[in-house]
């Protein structure tokens, strides 16, 4: 697919993260930097340990870095005890549906979560929202329970969507599903991005999941990117030998998209 990325949304630089574990630190990031443009499809790859979803967590403002900086639309957010402006416009759908809906909530009321806590007027958005992601409108009145793994996936999208968002960030949404389905969420989160202008930033330990959605990818590995490009020309020449190894172990979806 073609590159079309903007004005940078998103721009790391030196990022660190060390942790003390029994006294001993662990340096999660090691100095990473990127950037990701306004509209783009930007992966990240590795394997667990690999940094990844550290990087995520300091990325979304739920952690701190040790050192570096991470701007948001040109604002600092490294520091800032006020991330309003992030929550509303950085929204995350998670890896475990399951783990990451409200068993006790509707799903109406999950859908509409992230309205109420911002302020922001629900109206018939729930409803319009359901419609979005393929889901009928009798969805509101159910529980997580009553839906398979790749509904439920559907509803923790439409909850990531419903303040608005400019960025969509998904980490690992397909891995906990079965591979019968993750076809389709895939195909839905890429037809929802071109649908809403967004920009994605996806996170998987499968490169040929990343190919489907990603114009870009960066790969980490122990806490560092060694590899960044369009993801057709990683896919088709890798350079480093970790990202050689990735293409040799993990699964092709082709058959199944």
């Amino acid at each position: 697919m073609p590159s079309h990325a903007g004005t940078p949304v998103i721009e790391i630089s030196g990022l660190t993260r060390v942790y003390k574990r029994r006294r001993t630190p662990v340096h999660a990031l090691k100095g990473v930097s990127l950037t990701v443009g306004q509209g783009e499809r930007f992966g990240i790859v590795g394997e667990s340990g690999s940094g990844k979803s550290t990087l995520l967590r300091l990325l979304c403002g739920l952690d701190r870095p040790t050192s570096g900086s991470i701007r948001f639309e040109g604002q600092e957010i490294v520091g800032r005890s006020n991330l309003r402006f992030l929550r509303e416009k950085l929204q995350i759908v998670f890896q475990d549906p399951m783990s990451s809906l409200d068993p006790r909530m509707r799903v109406r009321d999950i859908v509409a979560e992230p309205l109420v806590a911002l302020g922001l007027p629900v109206g018939g958005r729930v409803a319009e929202l359901l419609d979005e992601v393929g889901l009928p409108a009798s969805a509101a009145e159910r529980y997580p329970h009553q839906f398979s793994g790749g509904q439920r996936q559907r509803i923790a999208i439409a909850r990531a969507l419903a303040p608005r968002p400019s960025v969509l960030v998904a980490d690992e949404p397909v891995s906990a599903l079965d591979v019968s389905v993750r076809g389709q969420i895939l195909n839905l989160l890429a037809d929802l991005v071109d649908a809403h202008g967004l920009t994605l930033v996806f996170v998987s330990h499968d490169l040929s999941v990343v190919r489907h959605v990603c114009e870009s990818v960066t790969v980490m590995h122990d806490g560092e990117i060694v590899e960044s490009g369009p993801v057709d020309s990683v896919w088709a020449a890798p350079q480093h030998p970790y990202t050689q190894t990735l293409l040799q172990a993990v699964p092709t979806l082709e058959g199944l998209l």
